[in-house]
């Protein structure tokens, strides 16, 4: 367990997911949290139930991860209401897996595209603006930008613009001591399209496929134990780099 009491960690797409149980496990290591949402007010504010209960601080702030005016008025009410941001984790995006190359459509690029890459590329630009020195920056990717698979083209293409400028950002930020990564899962149960189960689910075969430990899908609290360590000190060190969250398998 690493202590992050007195800090304020701001997370996007954190009402559920992956987002809000890295939300609850920073919670649990004393840090502030802002809570993002798009259009969930009540899965945002049963999460900041949750975090009050567990003795940290919490707001909810609804802003559209699409819209950059939102973008900056999320990180402007993050310090407004706890003085600065420590920690910034670019977690909201939008996921569509399952479709062939020839069948993406107009629509469905520019709906991923706006979030995933666009949204993601000015939460990160705004991070940098207002994370503290010292501070932490990790975007949550995929493991789909790690191996081609036939079927998530578009969103592994959405997903890996951000990961160059993780890298690209790492180095700009390396004179503040401001740490930047990513952390790419495999398949999450209990997040993304994951998130209501389905047993026959055609992935749920492909992960338990020998190569992967315990042949299961990864879990939200994997992920949480990875953005614990990259928020830590024992991180300070680790900064460019992106971190696959899969089992040991490739993907």
């Amino acid at each position: 367990m690493r202590d992050l009491t007195g800090k304020t960690a701001l997370l996007t797409g954190s009402a559920r997911g992956i987002g809000k149980a890295i939300a609850l496990r920073y919670a649990r290591l004393g840090a502030n949290i802002v809570v993002n949402y798009a259009s969930s007010a009540k899965d945002a504010d049963a999460t900041v139930a949750e975090i009050e209960r567990l003795g940290a601080e919490a707001i909810a702030v609804q802003a559209d991860m699409s819209v950059v005016p939102d973008i900056q008025r999320l990180f402007a009410e993050a310090a407004d209401r706890f003085g600065q941001v420590d920690i910034a984790v670019a977690n909201a995006g939008v996921e569509l897996i399952g479709i062939d190359f020839l069948d993406i459509t107009e629509e469905q690029f520019d709906r991923l595209f706006a979030i995933n890459t666009r949204g993601t590329f000015f939460t990160l630009q705004a991070a940098a603006r207002h994370v503290v020195d010292g501070g932490r920056i990790i975007y949550v990717g995929s493991s789909t930008t790690t191996v081609p698979v036939r079927g998530e083209g578009l969103y592994g293409s959405s997903k890996t613009a951000p990961r160059y400028a993780v890298q690209v950002l790492a180095q700009e930020l390396a004179d503040r001591g401001v740490t930047v990564n990513t952390i790419l899962p495999t398949a999450i149960e209990g997040a993304g399209v994951f998130t209501e189960p389905d047993p026959d689910h055609p992935v749920r075969q492909f992960v338990a496929r020998p190569g992967r430990i315990g042949r299961r899908m990864g879990t939200v609290d994997d992920v949480a134990d990875a953005a614990e360590y990259l928020a830590s000190g024992l991180a300070a060190w680790i900064s460019g780099q992106s971190l696959l969250i899969s089992g040991g398998a490739l993907q």
